[in-house]
């Protein structure tokens, strides 16, 4: 063995200390190995770690320091990734107008407190599949538990935030976005989900850290009691401020004329928000009438759009001389299933609940009702077996009538109200499944304009992600 200098060994001290400081915390008593790794790499030296890099060949030397600075580079931005900012860009419109299509984020995992990942071999900046090729960018082995390291704060209501798809657990690759293994199983019932590769393709399993992520605002915090009546929030009987930006959908009406594009800016609608009814949708004279859209003498009606409006939108609308009706839409096109899938609650997206929310510690007392709620909490998100054998309730093959939980949830749901997957359309988010907090728009892009008419959007750059 090699004589160590002193900076070597105060080098090997104080990474040996971080990396027991973090065994510890951990409790994954295996990682003691990499100590034996640490001591030969800064004292013994008896591995040549470093010898590829100084290779005879001065060509093959310049590729090894290219290669160094890569692998330098991959360590420092995995890191960088995995603690402190994560970079995410906004691909659906279900927070519009507060977060737009094309907004790029930056997103801070010490405002909660980065986790410690549950895939550590992965693939830095690819979630879960590398495309073109499209394999897996991470490997399944270790699967670490989840643990969180203090963060700056803890999740507020009405915090916009980073999360992982609670359903996303299992994934029929072959499904549509807007649709999850489970909507589709209960649709087209488990053995044909699993049977037809040709329309669902093969069904996977996804770690809490490789599901994709999503961003929502929180509306309902660990212990509320939450419902929405006639699209007004309420925590615990007392209703909630809606959020600035929010839009709901609505029947526009024109005095005949269609809507055009200086129009739809006027109003900050973007094209893929414009449905022209009486074009793009069949059959929809009852659906007219039953709002309230008269038709004109001679039995038509003129055109009627559905669009996504914030309430200065709509002023904008009454303001104008171009639209003859405005009427909020009560949810004929509300299109698919609602937590926690009784059609008996008879509850709609814009009258929803009451539903407790889950905090941890708390004590609830189990039966056939609330399971529907609770069973995936259990189940799932806190790996319990859970069994109704009987008329009784067995939990890890105990019969139980209670339950408490270990972590906390949250409800989170999309300020364009009618227009969001949330925790309406799926359910509760648990703690294990929280990234992150959305601090800065460091880029914005608008797709229905071109590069230099308007497709960067200028203004918004820079700009802290809206606020409730």
């Amino acid at each position: 063995m090699r004589q160590a200098t002193k900076n070597q060994w105060i080098f090997f001290s104080i990474i040996t200390v971080l990396y027991l400081a973090f065994v510890i915390w951990d409790g994954n008593y295996w990682l003691l190995l990499g100590i034996p790794v640490i001591f030969d790499i800064y004292i013994s030296k008896f591995i040549p770690w470093g010898a590829w890099k100084n290779p005879k060949n001065k060509a093959l030397r310049k590729i090894a320091e290219w290669v160094d600075a890569i692998l330098f580079a991959l360590v420092a931005v995995y890191f960088i990734n995995l603690f402190i900012f994560q970079m995410y860009k906004i691909p659906t419109p279900s927070l519009e107008k507060s977060l737009l299509v094309g907004d790029y984020l930056m997103v801070d995992k010490f405002s909660y407190g980065p986790r410690i990942p549950n895939t550590p071999l992965s693939f830095p900046l690819v979630q879960h599949t590398f495309p073109v090729i499209d394999t897996k960018s991470y490997i399944e082995w270790p699967r670490w538990e989840y643990k969180r390291l203090k963060g700056l704060g803890n999740v507020k209501r009405n915090d916009i935030v980073v999360f992982n798809y609670p359903a996303g657990d299992t994934v029929a690759l072959k499904s549509p976005s807007n649709q999850d293994y489970y909507n589709s199983v209960r649709r087209f019932g488990r053995e044909r989900v699993w049977s037809d590769k040709n329309t669902f393709g093969d069904i996977i399993y996804r770690p809490v850290d490789r599901r994709e992520n999503y961003v929502k605002r929180c509306i309902g915090m660990p212990g509320d009691t939450l419902q929405i009546i006639d699209n007004e929030v309420y925590i615990n009987e007392k209703q909630m401020p809606m959020p600035k930006n929010a839009q709901h959908n609505y029947f526009v009406e024109t005095k005949g004329n269609p809507i055009s594009d200086r129009q739809f800016r006027m109003i900050d609608v973007s094209v893929d928000d414009r449905f022209w009814l009486n074009r793009q949708s069949m059959n929809n004279d009852y659906i007219f009438e039953q709002v309230g859209i008269e038709r004109n003498e001679n039995g038509t009606f003129n055109p009627v759009y559905l669009l996504p409006l914030t309430k200065e939108a709509v002023q904008k609308l009454i303001n104008n001389d171009w639209t003859r009706s405005i009427h909020i839409d009560p949810g004929f096109y509300d299109g698919g299933d609602l937590f926690p899938f009784n059609n008996s609650l008879g509850w709609t997206r814009d009258n929803y609940g009451p539903v407790w929310i889950p905090k941890k510690g708390e004590t609830i007392q189990l039966n056939e009702e609330n399971l529907a709620f609770y069973s995936r909490c259990i189940e799932s998100f806190e790996n319990n077996s859970l069994q109704i054998k009987d008329n009784q309730i067995l939990i890890n093959g105990e019969i139980s009538d209670k339950y408490t939980f270990k972590y906390d949830y949250y409800f989170m749901m999309g300020d364009n109200r009618h227009n969001s997957q949330d925790s309406r359309s799926w359910g509760f988010v648990p703690e294990d499944h929280i990234v992150g907090k959305p601090i800065l728009i460091w880029m914005s892009s608008d797709k229905d304009r071109g590069l230099f008419n308007g497709g960067i959007r200028w203004k918004r750059i820079f700009r802290l992600p809206g606020k409730a």
